[in-house]
């Protein structure tokens, strides 16, 4: 198949379109690199099946594509909050352009979308049911009510034009290839231990995630993707849940850093409980995630070690 990855330079992208390169597919990439890196896939730029294309998805772009992966969007709070209003048009302009492809091309379509549709959700943990908490007018709606939109338009061209979709909410996910600057908990925990500075905390660390490693999500995806008659929402996700703090004692156990944990006040409309409940992907798609999270931490400390160290 030809596969059309949006974002395909990002974290997740990148290790979609090597996935999906090693199944024997052919890739197109496109990214505007706005949070996307060509070091992600610089190892994937000599093989004839990989295209890469330097492009928007706020404007439109005609390819012939049989599958489209709509990924585009950048997803930590430092990066989505840094322009706003791009951040919704990257959601909404991008969903509609990308939905207009899908149906011109008849390809399938998989929109990205994320666990901040819950907004700090009064539901534990949140099923697919949940129609979330969020508001629709704080610092991090940008990125919240732009996904929500994107669902919303996902449905209508569906119900509206029989276009073939399916929907994916994802949660937390690291490992190697996230963004050394992105703000997010893993990131800043390893990068923080490694170089022995204090480790950032807010609140009192109560808040609790659950943290997927990315190689269970690519899995997650290919199989919501291909599966037949399911087109979601879908939960993709680790329901294993664990206290921010915690979390920051384990990675300075992992790194054998002699970190300290300092406390700073908690940033406005932060959830202070996320954790998927994953009924429908086990019982739809037959998925759950494999890797253990002491497993997943030291594949990353060893991509952030590299990173540190390549300067």
């Amino acid at each position: 198949m030809r596969a059309l990855v949006t974002g395909g330079a990002g974290f997740i992208g990148s290790h979609l379109c090597e996935r999906l390169l090693k199944d024997g597919h052919e890739v197109i990439c496109l990214d505007n690199f706005f949070t996307g890196n060509k070091r992600n896939i610089a190892h994937l730029l000599d093989d004839r099946r990989f295209e890469l294309i330097r492009h928007d998805v706020t404007e439109p772009i005609l390819l012939e594509v049989d599958r489209i992966f709509n990924l585009a969007c950048p997803a930590s709070p430092i990066h989505y909050q840094y322009n706003p209003v791009k951040t919704t048009k990257t959601s909404v302009m991008g969903a509609i352009n990308m939905l207009g492809l899908a149906k011109r091309v008849r390809a399938r379509i998989l929109q990205a979308s994320t666990s901040e549709v819950y907004g700090d959700p009064q539901v534990h943990p949140q099923p697919e049911s949940y129609w979330g908490n969020v508001n629709t007018i704080g610092i991090r709606s940008c990125y919240d009510e732009g996904k929500r939109v994107a669902e919303t338009l996902m449905m209508d061209y569906h119900r509206q034009n029989k276009v073939d979709i399916r929907i994916i909410r994802i949660f937390n996910t690291y490992g190697p290839n996230m963004a050394e600057n992105d703000g997010r908990v893993v990131s800043n925990f390893i990068l923080q231990a490694l170089k022995g500075e204090d480790i950032t905390v807010y609140g009192k660390g109560e808040q609790t995630r659950s943290f997927c490693f990315v190689s269970d999500l690519i899995e997650g995806i290919l199989k919501m993707m291909e599966c037949p008659g399911f087109i979601g929402p879908v939960n993709l996700g680790n329901p294993n849940e664990t206290t921010i703090v915690d979390f920051a004692k384990k990675i300075i156990a992992l790194t054998g850093s002699s970190s300290r944990i300092i406390y700073n006040p908690l940033p406005a409309d932060d959830p202070k409980q996320r954790q998927p409940d994953i009924t429908l992907a086990k019982e739809k798609l037959g998925w759950e995630p494999k890797v253990q999270v002491d497993e997943g931490l030291k594949k990353t400390i060893e991509y952030f070690s590299s990173v540190l160290s390549a300067g």
